[in-house]
């Protein structure tokens, strides 16, 4: 069931978690497969629904590993990484209070985008990390890993902020980047997503070894979508008919396979 929520909207993570440890990928996917539920519920139900549909998901969430058994299987199989993985209530929280702020429309400023990117991102990864040491032992420092976590986990986050730039102005009325956008501020932001993923990159040898390739894999299609998107005008990515930049499925398949092949011998 998670495993199909993760097939269904994210076919770089698909690639990625494919490269994962099994008993890894089903912990990422449980994760995962939560995470997008949350959001479905903040973009997709009906209006005057979401507050309530979020409120109750997060309990639902929060709680779940507390129960030995769920009907909703999604909750069922998260209960179970969360047990196992430990994952952090007060990263949960956070999740949702970003999800949250999606329910009325914003211009985020520096203070409360960084809050946001915190909830919707970096303890998502720090969540991942927490799944990748419990099933592999690591030496390295726990902070700094982290520090790498969370650097990777924004870096994603501000790659998509660009991809979506249009439909989240237009359609969903969500302002996440300064505006206007120009050429200048694209690329200084992509400069510093660059860095977040040179952050994730410089730690994936102190992972457990069942996370590595995943992790390397992910890295090397964003590094493409920051090269795609340096290429692609500001006047392309934003307003109604703007394009979403990706990677073409055959060039992402030839990137995972390179970003595993190099991981796995640096390992």
């Amino acid at each position: 069931m998670a495993a199909g929520v993760i097939r269904q909207y994210s076919t770089s993570f698909t690639l990625a978690s494919r490269l994962l440890s099994p008993p890894v990928r089903r912990d990422v996917d449980n994760l995962y497969a939560v995470v997008r539920i949350a959001d479905e519920i903040v973009d997709g139900a009906a209006q005057q629904d979401r507050h309530q549909l979020l409120d109750d998901y997060e309990d639902a969430v929060l709680t779940a590993a507390d129960h030995p058994f769920h009907t909703d299987p999604v909750l069922h199989a998260f209960a179970g990484t969360s047990r196992r993985c430990h994952l952090d209530p007060d990263h949960l929280r956070a999740f949702f209070a970003s999800m949250r702020a999606d329910l009325t429309p914003v211009i985020h400023d520096e203070a409360s985008l960084a809050t946001y990117i915190h909830g919707s991102a970096e303890v998502i990864g720090l969540m991942c990390l927490d799944i990748f040491t419990t099933h592999g032992a690591v030496t390295a420092d726990r902070g700094w890993l982290a520090d790498g976590a969370t650097a990777l986990g924004a870096a994603f986050q501000k790659i998509n902020f660009l991809r979506d730039i249009g439909p989240d102005t237009t359609a969903l009325h969500r302002s996440y980047l300064p505006a206007p956008l120009t050429e200048e501020a694209k690329n200084a932001l992509l400069d510093d997503c660059v860095a977040g993923l040179d952050a994730g990159a410089e730690r994936i040898p102190a992972l457990p070894r069942g996370a590595r390739a995943g992790v390397a894999a992910a890295i090397s299609v964003y590094r493409e979508l920051v090269a795609e998107l340096r290429r692609t005008p500001v006047a392309a990515l934003t307003g109604p008919d703007a394009v979403r930049v990706s990677v073409p499925g055959p060039r992402k398949a030839l990137l995972t396979a390179s970003a595993a092949t190099t991981a796995v011998f640096r390992g």
